[in-house]
Order: structure tokens, then C-alpha cells, then sequence
């Protein structure tokens, strides 16, 4: 379809213009909203026209950086070519790049990390400043002047309401017949005049098809052919395998004992090859009529819709490897009754999290024998890539999962430590452990109880006396409510930077 099919509302043709003319129009210095989320429905060209105008002024001896916030992560043509080309000042609230990453961890960017259902408010109330521009990736333009939305609608409500300027990115490479999957929720208001969410049901819908901008504020129109990244993922190991059992086994025993309702609850899934394997397992299981009430719609969930396990699906972006891409484009008809997708302040809300009561499944770096979990920083200082969602539904979930092999980089590594290095999650946002070693349920134990079954169930072979002798020595001196040695708590965590090997 082309772009005069795709943009059919008059007042935009005279903006129409190419993604360096677009640049152009965005100073140094301002703070710039862009889309994307989790790797689509992000600028493509923008952001690499932004890179080359950094560069030219690098060049000429003038400062040129913009503060740059999104939905999630993007994608290498998006964060990376920008952090490559020093373009970034500040970036929130979430990032998977590589070379954004070092750059983080270097201390140019200085990176903010949020929990997604926070950054359009806290955007919304000023607590980050003023948005001066926005960049939003659209499918089209209606008639009236609406904006259809793309493969992930993230933050761009907020954006667009709160920008001084909107540039829009018509990408007209994914389907036109997305159009009415996405479901924009305009009835949030700032406190004290905040109602109620009417949603009962993970599949009600309870907004619009269209997200709505000023035309006045649109100053470019840029074309883009371009399809999201591509989001590989690998097979199912034994290990992803071997968690994602145990967490099925869990859960029909849940429903056997009574504790879940026989029609199982909405399922959120973190990214990444464990929670594909836990999806891949739901499919073989016995649980049918499932829900998805996630952020990211990834190939596991679009297995589970086309098999007729999960009747509906509602997240706020669909990042997909090729061949499920291709499936989602070939059998749009299908998937545009099943998938919706909302603004991440609705598919995160803490609200609809607990009343709906979501099954939240995420990963992790590394969980200590208390259950505080580190989602975020390796050692304690360097960033991986963000909390992300996690704690929207950790902490507001009926039942909530962390996961994780139980040992990183050959076994040098133990994910299960006598005090974790950095803190995202803390002990009482904590209910199940799960390792390829097995799963510990921690709910209603006190924090010896927990030490107990997560060393038992979840450590592994190799470290396991180990956090038993700390664990041992350690209610042998100071309180006893949650046993400690300072002097040896992130002992662990030391040897591996002075050996490369946390074992003795």
C-alpha cells in the first residue's frame, strides 16, 4: 500500500518530507519521545538521520546529544546507531542495545530505569521534564486526521498529548490490516480526578482503534519500508525445558488443591527463550481457554492463539522472530480477532494486574536465599537492561514466578547468592523461585524457611553447600530473623571480579 493510501488526511501532504529534513527540526539538547516497544513499532529512519546530524556537528566541533525516552527497548537502527554516533544524553526507561549498554555502563548515557507502567505518568505529571518533540511510528493516517497505530503502542498516547511537536513515521511495510487491533485507552486523568478502569476481563475492550494527535503540533510526515527487528529465538534447551515443566506441574497442582479456578487466570510472560519455553509447554499441557495479558506478544503466545489453547491476547507490543512474523502478516484476519493491543500504562497497571489476577512469569539475573531478586545490574553496578515490567506484575500478581538457570558462564557464576548484588525486587514481592534445579514456593515461610527450600530446591549441586555453610555460620552470630555476615555477604560477588570463578 503507498503512502498517499496510507496518509489520507489533506493537511499532512504539504509536511511530507525525508527523515534528514526531519532531523533537522531537532535541536540539541531537547527531550524527545520516541516509539517502540521491546524491538517494534520504533522510528527507522529518524533515529539514523539523527545519528548523521550528530556526527556532522561532532565534526564541526559543536555539541549535539538529545534525551531520548521510550516504551521499552528498540532496536540496533534506533538506540544503537544513535549511541554509536554520541547522539544520547539521557535514555529511559529501558535498553537492550549493545552498544547503548556500554556506553550506560561507560557513564555517558545517563540511563533511567523505571518500571513501565510508571514512565507515562510520571511523564504525564512533569516529575522528567518537558517533552519538546515526539517521534511515533504510525501505519497510517485516517481521513479525520486519527493515527492508526503500529506493531507496538507503548507510550505514544502520552507522547503525543504532552510534545510541543509531533513527527510522525509512516512505515508502511506491516499490514494495513492491523487497523482496529489496538484498543487506546483516553480515560486516565491526573489525581485527584482519576476514575476507575472499567475492565473486568483481559480480552475487554475498553478504548479506541485510534490514537489521536493535534495536527496542529505535526510539523513532518517522514516515509519508512521497514519491518521491526528481527527477535530471535533459540529452541527450548533442556534447561528452559526442565523450568518450564516444573512451573506446569505447579500450576495444575494449584488448580487440583483448589487455589486456582478451573478456567486458568490471564498469563503475562517476560521475553525471552525461558518464557518461549513455558508458552511451548502450555501448549502440550492440559490447561485450555487460556489468556494473555502481557506486555510483549511474542512467538509463544501466537503458537498458543493459532492452536485454539488461548482464545485472546491483549499486550502492548507484538515483537516477533521472521517466521512467526510472516505467519502474523499471511493470517492477519485471524490474529486482528484475537490480539489487542494498549497503551503499556494499561497492559502494566497495577490495577487490572491484581484485580484480574495475572499469572506473572519473568526472569531474572540472580535471587539471593532470602528471595529479594536482582533483575537489572551484573555485580551490583553495571546495567543489563532495565527492570522493565517485571515489577508491575511481581508484585500485583496472583501468582508470581521468577526464573532462571541456576548457574551463568559455565558455572562460574552462581544465580542463587547469599545477598544479591543489586535489589529490584525484595523478598516480599517474592512467591516462587524456579531453577532448572527446581522450584521453591515461598509463600507463607518466614525468611529461614525460605533460605531453606530456596537452597535445597533451587541452588546448584556445586554451590550448594556452600550457601549452606554461610547460611549455617550466619545464625550463629547478629538477629535471627534474617541471618547474616556482613563481612562475607557479597563475598561471592568479589572473588568472581578478582577470579572470575565464585567458587572456592
Amino acid at each position: 500500500m503507498s503512502l498517499a493510501e496510507r496518509v489520507r488526511y489533506p493537511q499532512f501532504n504539504n509536511l511530507l518530507m525525508s527523515a534528514e529534513a526531519a532531523a533537522a527540526l531537532i535541536p540539541h539538547g531537547v527531550n524527545v519521545g520516541m516509539s517502540g516497544f521491546t524491538g517494534a513499532g520504533y522510528p527507522k529512519a529518524l533515529p539514523q538521520a539523527i545519528a548523521a546530524r550528530a556526527k556532522a556537528e561532532h565534526a564541526a566541533g559543536k555539541p549535539y546529544k538529545i534525551n531520548v525516552w521510550t516504551g521499552a527497548s528498540t532496536a540496533a537502527e534506533c538506540d544503537g546507531v544513535m549511541a554509536e554516533a554520541h547522539a544520547l544524553g539521557q535514555r529511559l526507561p529501558f535498553n537492550t542495545d549493545p552498544i547503548a549498554r556500554k556506553a550506560i555502563n561507560s557513564g555517558e548515557i545517563d540511563f533511567i530505569d523505571m518500571h513501565l507502567s510508571h514512565v507515562a505518568q510520571h511523564a504525564w505529571f512533569g516529575f522528567l521534564g518537558h517533552m519538546h518533540i515526539a517521534v511515533v511510528e504510525v501505519l497510517g493516517v485516517t481521513a479525520d486526521g486519527l493515527l492508526i497505530p503500529s506493531t507496538a503502542v507503548g507510550n505514544n498516547k502520552t507522547w503525543l498529548e504532552i510534545a510541543d511537536k509531533v513527527i510522525l513515521e509512516v512505515n508502511t511495510k506491516p499490514p494495513a490490516k492491523m487497523e482496529g487491533m489496538h484498543d487506546i485507552y483516553y480515560g486516565t486523568a491526573i489525581p485527584p480526578r482519576r476514575m476507575p478502569i472499567s475492565m473486568t476481563h483481559a480480552d475487554d475492550r475498553i478504548g479506541e482503534q485510534y490514537l489521536r494527535v493535534d495536527p496542529a503540533k505535526v510539523i513532518a510526515v517522514v516515509e519508512t519500508h521497514k519491518g521491526d527487528r528481527d527477535n530471535v529465538f533459540a529452541a527450548p534447551d533442556a534447561q528452559s525445558n526442565t523450568i518450564a515443566a516444573s512451573i506446569i506441574d505447579f500450576l495444575s497442582h494449584e488448580m487440583k488443591m483448589g487455589r486456582l479456578p478451573k478456567e486458568m487466570l490471564p498469563i503475562q510472560s517476560g521475553v525471552g527463550n525461558v518464557a518461549n519455553a513455558v508458552l511451548a509447554g502450555l501448549l502440550t499441557g492440559p490447561f485450555e481457554n487460556l489468556l494473555g495479558f502481557t506486555e510483549v506478544l511474542q512467538d509463544g503466545m501466537l503458537d498458543l492463539l493459532r492452536a485454539g489453547k488461548m482464545t485472546k491476547a491483549s499486550a502492548t507490543s507484538i515483537s516477533l522472530s521472521a517466521a512467526a512474523y510472516k505467519d502474523f502478516e499471511d493470517n492477519i484476519d485471524f490474529y486482528r480477532e484475537r490480539i489487542i493491543l494498549r497503551p503499556q500504562e494499561i497492559s502494566n497497571h497495577p490495577e487490572l494486574v491484581r484485580r484480574l489476577g495475572i499469572i506473572a512469569m519473568n526472569s531474572m539475573i540472580e535471587a539471593d536465599i532470602y528471595g529479594n531478586i536482582n533483575s537489572t545490574h551484573v555485580m551490583g553496578t553495571g546495567m543489563m537492561n532495565g527492570i522493565g515490567g517485571s515489577g508491575d506484575f511481581a508484585r500485583n500478581g496472583y501468582l508470581s514466578f521468577f526464573v532462571t538457570p541456576s548457574v551463568a558462564k559455565d558455572g562460574k557464576i552462581s544465580c542463587i547468592v547469599p545477598m544479591c548484588s543489586h535489589v529490584d525486587h525484595t523478598e516480599h514481592d517474592t512467591q516462587i523461585i524456579v531453577t532448572e534445579q527446581g522450584l521453591a514456593d515461598l509463600r507463607g515461610l518466614s525468611p529461614k524457611q525460605r533460605a531453606k527450600v530456596i537452597i535445597e530446591k533451587c541452588a546448584h549441586p556445586d554451590y550448594r553447600d556452600q550457601l549452606q555453610d554461610y547460611f549455617d555460620r550466619a545464625r550463629h552470630q547478629g538477629a535471627q530473623h534474617t541471618p547474616h555476615i556482613l563481612t562475607e555477604a557479597l563475598s561471592w560477588h568479589q572473588r568472581f571480579m578478582d577470579t572470575g570463578d565464585m567458587r572456592i
